[in-house]
């Protein structure tokens, strides 16, 4: 009875041993290094230690010990690059072959007795080709997409909110200065300005490939900027004044080329209203690519829905006006700007590490994340980028205890306005009906 029951259920079990079978091979880590087998997880903790006696070697090499500096690179690649070999070249041969002929050719400048500066520049190609090796063998997970994604689609939206409020704004002057037929041109203008703005965002994409630097220092002074333009950004108090300006200025652009009937001097104030808002997305886009290897396909995602929700989103201002929480999602977004900007510093900062301009002191001990979500957060467990990120995340707590404490109990105590009709009329902000062209 038993017997018989046995062959009539092996037909039954082997689809399901072959699928288990396929996927142990599929979801299994590559293993079979010299000396036993080594996972992915294993060959990342390979590279921890590989990243420390490169540290260790340049170390050596600038106070002039060629003999220890040496020992230690041979040693860095024999004790702990060689168990990563066979596992990295399962996923990406021409990495390994690539990052093996460093390794020789930075003993070679040793003991050849090559010029520091040299065997730096070495090193840092090196620390690109260890950096890349951790890559491969890391799976993107779940977290360092989402963070990019929002990362991106905040970015996007955030800025292109700002101009879709100033070109309502301007077509609404134009209303009521009953010039309602001069919105092509400023509509124009503001397309001009979009195209411009993508344009623009190859151009500096080139213009940096170009510069006679090292890429860790063109991306570290990307993000430098883009930290500044977020930490003006991030303070949208002080930026509303400055916006409340500029929308000033370009109302006082529309008079005058109403007044005249220039129909170019309109484009070009629908142009320069969207541009500065172009300029500023592109350059932040820059260092989110920059910093995103691996996550470039999350970031055009983000982009891809933060331009969809702003369509509708414009379509909500332009139909629904005020009744759009505009305001809130402001001050929302204050919060995730802020975090983008400490991102993009502690990416900054290690990229300046890596190319050896400021010091690399580790923080032993302290977590590591996996590359990916540490490209997205800017954390890198050194006490030179946490002492920095540190610094500006008490810098936006102090700005925000004043702007939304002291400052707002400031203007909570003045005394209230002057009712509307002791102010100037609104006509005397506008042309007159008898000025603008027919």
């Amino acid at each position: 009875m038993t017997g018989a029951t046995i062959p009539r259920l092996r037909p039954r079990l082997l689809p399901a041993l072959l699928l288990a079978a396929a996927l142990w091979w599929l979801l299994a880590p590559p293993t079979m290094a010299a000396g036993g087998s080594v996972s992915r997880s294993a060959a990342i903790r390979q590279l921890d230690q590989v990243r420390r006696s490169i540290d260790e070697t340049l170390a050596e090499v600038k106070t002039g010990k060629a003999k220890e500096a040496f020992a230690e690179a041979k040693a860095g690649y024999l004790n702990h690059f060689e168990l990563v070999e066979i596992p990295l070249r399962v996923v990406a041969p021409r990495l390994t072959a690539d990052a093996e002929t460093k390794f020789a050719e930075i003993r070679g400048l040793i003991t050849g007795g090559a010029s520091t500066g040299e065997i730096r520049d070495a090193i840092v190609e090196l620390r690109r080709l260890i950096n890349d090796s951790e890559r491969q063998l890391t799976s993107t997970g779940v977290g360092a997409p989402s963070v990019v994604a929002g990362q991106s689609f905040l970015i996007i939206f955030r800025e292109g909110l700002e101009a879709v409020l100033l070109l309502s704004a301007l077509l609404g002057y134009l209303e009521a200065a009953k010039a309602s037929h001069y919105r092509k041109p400023v509509i124009i203008g503001m397309g001009a300005a979009v195209a411009a703005s993508v344009v623009m965002f190859f151009v500096l994409r080139v213009v940096l490939d170009t510069l006679p630097f090292g890429r860790e220092v063109l991306e570290a002074a990307t993000a430098i900027v883009a930290t500044v333009v977020l930490f003006y950004v991030s303070f949208w108090l002080i930026a509303r004044l400055e916006q409340r300006r500029w929308l000033e200025f370009l109302r006082s652009r529309v008079w005058s080329a109403v007044s005249v009937g220039s129909t170019a001097a309109l484009v070009m104030v629908g142009f320069t209203a969207v541009f500065r808002e172009g300029f500023e997305t592109s350059l932040m886009y820059q260092a989110l690519v920059s910093f995103g290897t691996g996550l470039v396909g999350w970031i055009l995602l983000g982009l891809g829905l933060g331009l969809a929700a702003l369509t509708v989103v414009a379509y909500g201002i332009f139909k629904l006006g005020r009744k759009l929480p505009i305001k809130t999602f402001l001050s929302g977004a204050v919060v995730l700007l802020m975090a983008t900007s400490v991102a993009f510093l502690g990416n900054a900062v290690r990229s300046l590490q890596e190319a050896d301009v400021i010091g690399l002191t580790p923080l032993h001990g302290w977590p590591r994340a996996p590359i990916f979500l540490s490209q997205a957060l800017g954390y890198w467990p050194s006490r030179e980028t946490v002492l920095t990120q540190a610094a500006l995340t008490l810098v936006y707590v102090a700005g925000a205890v004043y702007m939304f404490g002291f400052r707002g109990r400031t203007h909570t105590q003045r005394p209230p306005a002057r009712p509307k009709e002791e102010r100037a009329p609104a006509s005397a902000h506008r042309p007159s009906p008898a000025s603008a062209p027919r």
